[in-house]
């Protein structure tokens, strides 16, 4: 009955770890190019009271074991790396992707960031920045005081326009992916840094090989589903409950048991 007590509990902190990622996805539903985490669990160590094929006499053997698990732990967080719908706003500097790639940061320190979030601003000297200020690494140049529209294509070719409708500039946006984007490690502010598990940038063009495409004024949303994220709410809230029963009902057998006089 100790057992069931510890056994129980390791199950009621896994899925105490679990309600706090579905209360982190919920409470970033809009949160601009937010990516959901999941939560994975494995079973802890087994005692093993009688071994599988053990001998049972005259030649015979035991076809099964008597193994008792000591409950569950949480291995992993991962982020789901599918597309949010897309929203149009209309601000030319307004970048969505649609498919894989990131827009390269320019952190503080010069470590290098990596963002889904496309909702970039134009400073006072004409750079392209991200809501923090921080400059972007993605081939966009600083736009001329005297342009006034500026032209984003699918795949990534941009032009400056002046008053008069002429070509004061042009280039190519470039994006980032990993081989593996669910080893990134997500520092907060919408931006991913690179780690070992996530393997080494790749650049590429909009569009090609495999890069996802871009969408001028237009911003991705979290790929949060409050539909999905409240059915596991429930799931782990009776998961919960049930462990904390499985830990009541082994206090009420104890009690009993120091109940029982002679």
């Amino acid at each position: 009955m100790i057992r069931a007590l510890y056994t129980s509990a390791s199950g009621m902190n896994s899925q105490q770890m679990n309600l706090d990622l579905i209360a982190n996805n919920l409470a970033n539903v809009n949160t601009t190019g937010f990516k959901k985490s999941k939560i994975e669990f494995q079973d802890l160590l087994y005692q093993n009271k009688k071994a599988e094929g053990a001998e049972a006499g005259d030649g015979n053997m035991t076809p099964s074991g008597i193994q008792i698990g000591h409950g569950s732990r949480p291995v992993s967080t991962t982020k789901i790396f599918t597309d949010g719908d897309l929203v149009e706003t209309g601000e030319q500097t307004d970048l969505a992707i649609h498919g894989d790639g990131f827009f390269e940061v320019q952190m503080p320190g010069g470590q290098q960031g990596y963002t889904r979030d496309g909702s970039f601003k134009v400073s006072a000297d004409g750079a392209v920045v991200t809501s923090e200020g921080y400059p972007l690494n993605i081939g966009l140049d600083n736009i001329p005081a005297e342009a006034i529209n500026i032209g984003i294509a699918s795949t990534g070719e941009y032009t400056f326009f002046n008053q008069q409708g002429q070509n004061i500039g042009n280039g190519n946006i470039q994006l980032t992916r990993f081989i593996n984007a669910s080893g990134l490690q997500n520092i907060g502010r919408n931006i991913f840094i690179e780690t070992q598990a996530s393997g080494p940038p790749e650049q590429g063009q909009p569009g090609q090989n495999g890069f996802g495409q871009l969408a001028q004024g237009y911003l991705e949303m979290s790929n949060v589903k409050v539909v999905e994220e409240m059915v596991n709410l429930i799931k782990a809230q009776r998961a919960y409950e049930v462990n904390s029963k499985a830990i009541q009902a082994a206090d009420e057998m104890m009690q009993r048991s120091n109940a029982i006089k002679r």
